[in-house]
């Protein structure tokens, strides 16, 4: 994650939970009282956003400690301590919230995409995540589905084309769509267009397309569908895609299978922080 940006997320959040100051940890403690504690996984899963930990403590107060015992994409098990932190305990107990609510959802995305890649079990076709994040949280949530073993689809409207149904309804056809984008867009740029029938993917490979996704289409019509595009346009399912039948789209032909719930719908890894 890039450093500055997470900076100055993480200084948003604290001000959002801290505002002018945690009335409770302030009223019981002195401030040179010191103390420590372990994070503490739960679950089994992999870890990610440790970084985080060192990041929300280091803005809070210079004097606290981290020692960090996993790296991001390692997976932990119940039990396992994933970091000690000691120093004063005011700050301490500030920012343990932040860091639970970022460290739990990036480590349950993680996790919900190694098991996918997992349950794939096919080399060939790459997890990919979607632009179905929590706003706010885009950066946190695809740098966890790296950690997880997947790759990121484009980052947002601004660095990559994705040609959708409503695009094509508006502007009157697929060819349509791609030739008005090749004027405007740069060489650099590549254009995915989305299609869900055959004809359609023809006329998509005839315009110039350089991905092609397969949107809402079953195991075997992905199948008969990637047949059709040359091996020079890369291929992409999604949609109607789930982790109860994502198995049987393996050896689909498919370059990448983009799965929406990796970050939309996240079940959190349960960790814990308990003081010492």
């Amino acid at each position: 994650m890039n450093k500055v940006k997470l900076r100055d997320s993480l200084q948003s959040y604290l001000i959002e939970d801290i505002g002018d100051g945690d009335i409770t940890s302030e009223a019981i403690f002195p401030a040179e009282q010191n103390g420590s504690g372990v994070f503490v996984a739960k679950e089994k899963g992999i870890i990610a956003g440790l970084d985080i930990i060192e990041e929300v403590y280091a803005l809070l107060d210079k004097n606290i400690v981290v020692k960090l015992f996993f790296s991001d994409g390692d997976r932990v098990k119940v039990g396992d301590k994933i970091a000690e932190v000691s120093g004063p305990v005011i700050p301490l107990l500030k920012g343990e919230r932040v860091i639970l609510n970022l460290l739990q959802r990036m480590s349950g995305i993680a996790t919900m995409t190694n098991t996918c890649v997992e349950v794939l079990n096919d080399p060939s076709i790459q997890i990919c995540d979607t632009r179905k994040t929590a706003p706010g949280l885009r950066m946190f949530d695809k740098y966890a589905v790296t950690c997880g073993g997947g790759k990121n689809h484009r980052q947002g409207l601004y660095d990559g084309v994705m040609i959708k149904d409503n695009h094509i309804a508006f502007a009157g056809s697929i060819t349509k769509a791609v030739e008005r984008t090749r004027k405007h867009t740069g060489h650099m740029v590549k254009i995915e267009v989305e299609t869900e029938t055959k004809e359609q993917v023809a006329e998509a490979v005839e315009a110039g397309a350089d991905v092609i996704m397969l949107d809402n289409c079953s195991p075997g019509e992905v199948k008969v569908l990637a047949e059709k595009v040359p091996n020079t346009i890369v291929t992409e399912a999604s949609g109607g895609i789930t982790l109860e039948n994502l198995a049987k789209y393996q050896n689909s032909g498919v370059d990448v299978i983009s799965l929406g719930f990796l970050t939309h719908s996240v079940k959190a890894l349960d960790i814990s922080l308990q003081v010492k």
